[in-house]
Formats: C-alpha cells, structure tokens, sequence
C-alpha cells in the first residue's frame, strides 16, 4: 500500500518533509500571482501609454485650417470648379448667401444646398414677416437649378396668421441669386451661360 507523502506527514506531525511539500506549493500559489501581477502590470503601461499616445502635444502649426464656405473670397471650388463638395453649384450658393444676407439666417448646408431663413420684419411693417427657403438643386448654374420660397405671414387678431406672397415677390428674388451668381462667376473669370 502506498500512501502519500502529505498524509504520511500529516499522521507524523509537522516534519521536514511536510515543510518541504507546503513551501513547494506556496511556491506554486505566490509564482502563479506572481505572473498574473506581472501580466496584469504589463497590460496596465501598454494602456497608459496607449492613452498617452493619444494626448500628446500637438503642434498648431500642423494643424489644418477650416474651411468655410459661407465666409470670405472661398467659392468652394477644388482647383476653381464652380461646384461645392455636396455637388452644388458653388456661384448659386454664393449668390443666394449674398442675397439673403439681410435676413437673419435660420441655417446654411452648403453640402445639401438648402438655405434656411429665419423670421424677418421689414422695418417699414411691423405687421408683417417674411421667412425664404432656398435650394440649389444642381452642379450647373441654371435657373431651374435654384427653387426659392417665400413665407409671409400678417399680424391679425393677436396672432401672426399665413398669407400669400405675391408671385412677383419670389420671381423677383430668384432673379436676384441668379444675377448676383452670374456677377461671382464673371468676378472668377469663368465664361458660360
């Protein structure tokens, strides 16, 4: 019969051997931690400087500057196209921005070519308010590539009510985008139509 040395130890007491077999097994639990520690601590400086790779100085001067195609001389244009990144045409939107610059503007996507408006009381009525909405719906400059609308809106009863605008009203600015466009296009010196 064969027994093992823990129980032959056990029976005898606290002996040598006995020593021997706990310390190699305390050996074996503290190695084990000792390279999970290890492992875990490799892990956490491959996160921290991960993460600081990601926070680092940065120089301004590397950095590109924005660019806005409502402001300044930029018409959009790569290398002097007359189209915006959204594939509209670049001298209609302008033009439309420059024309509906004395109203307050609601919002202005130059990708999508929509022109948003807000309220807009002419200081001659304070009984009436007008709102615009224009789109250009086209890389080329053409007039049915501009869709303008108007919103009117009178003063009644407490209450600000819609109203018709005159046809001529919207003609009229859609006449305007388009000169103020032609005008940008010949300013650029690009010939067309």
């Amino acid at each position: 019969m064969q027994v093992s040395p823990v129980c032959l130890h056990a029976r005898d007491g606290p002996g040598p051997a006995r020593r021997t077999t706990m310390m190699s097994r305390m050996q074996m639990i503290v190695s084990s931690s000792s390279r999970r520690f290890a492992f875990r601590t490799a892990l956490g400086i491959l996160a921290v400087g991960t993460v600081a790779a990601c926070g680092g100085a940065r120089d301004p001067s590397s950095l590109t500057a924005p660019r806005n195609h409502l402001l300044g001389v930029d018409r959009g244009a790569e290398g002097g196209a007359d189209q915006l990144k959204g594939g509209v045409n670049a001298y209609l939107w302008r033009g439309a921005i420059d024309t509906l610059s004395f109203m307050p503007l609601a919002s202005a996507d130059a990708v999508g070519g929509v022109i948003l408006t807000d309220w807009y009381q002419p200081p001659s009525s304070k009984d009436e308010r007008f709102k615009i909405a224009a789109y250009v719906l086209d890389r080329r400059m053409r007039s049915d590539a501009l869709r303008v609308s108007v919103f009117r809106q009178v003063f009644q009863d407490g209450e600000w009510q819609d109203t018709p605008v005159s046809a001529t009203t919207t003609s009229d600015i859609t006449t305007r985008i388009l000169t103020r466009a032609r005008q940008l296009r010949a300013e650029n010196g690009e010939q067309g139509n």
